[in-house]
């Protein structure tokens, strides 16, 4: 998410796994949230790149006062 909105990657499959996982600690080192979705309006945070998951969404970290 950013200043447009929700962003989507999408990855060819056969080159999926090495993009994504980069993509992933890209997202996480940048201070995002990673969560997989568990069911309808379900997700559970995961701190590490899973490859089995179908879809994973960041969060950005949110700075209140």
């Amino acid at each position: 998410m950013d200043r447009s909105g929700d962003s989507r990657h999408r990855f060819d499959p056969n080159d999926a796994q090495a993009k994504a996982e980069q993509r992933f600690r890209e997202l996480t080192n940048e201070g995002f949230t990673a969560a997989v979705r568990t069911g309808p309006g379900q997700v559970s945070q995961i701190r590490s790149f899973d490859p089995l998951a179908e879809e994973t969404v960041f969060f950005p970290r949110l700075v209140g006062g």
